[in-house]
């Protein structure tokens, strides 16, 4: 498969992976629940939410698109999956269910397994495509902060 079939293929999966987390948030950021929580005072504006996600999913794609080219494998494309999973189930388990504590384990394992991404696949062929994956990590590590200061302060 192409480079390119294999992005758009990425695009699709990742995109698609982001329009099932926000349908099953069921309104969450507007929500009263949501609204009346402590939240920290480094919470971004809503906007910043799609604009990060979709730079991060753009950037994302491209770089499984050339890992994927690469190095294709069963336990990559395990990981890949599990990737996807704990991405669509953290908005079902914080915003949906009010699960806070078990969306925060949930986002922590998330980075955990992009930060593996980025140190175990880092091969002469795709080690300047690993650095796609900043904007993924530091994202992460932000949310993973809110997750926690509204873990802590509720």
């Amino acid at each position: 498969m192409s480079f390119i079939k294999r992005l758009v293929l990425f695009l699709l999966i990742n995109f698609g992976g982001l329009a099932l987390g926000s349908w099953l948030m069921n309104n969450g950021p507007q929500s009263e629940w949501y609204t009346n929580l402590n939240q920290a005072p480094w919470t971004p504006p809503g906007w910043v939410f799609g604009v990060a996600w979709t730079t991060i999913m753009i950037c994302f794609s491209v770089y499984l698109a050339k890992l994927f080219k690469e190095q294709d494998s069963k336990f990559l494309r395990i990981l890949f999956s599990v990737q996807v999973f704990l991405n669509v189930v953290w908005n079902y388990l914080f915003f949906n269910q009010h699960l806070v504590g078990l969306g925060l384990l949930n986002i922590s394992l998330l980075t955990v397994l992009i930060l593996y991404f980025f140190f175990k696949f880092r091969m002469d062929d795709i080690k300047t495509y690993s650095y796609l994956l900043l904007p993924y990590i530091v994202w992460l590590l932000i949310a993973t902060s809110l997750n926690a200061y509204i873990y802590y302060n509720n």
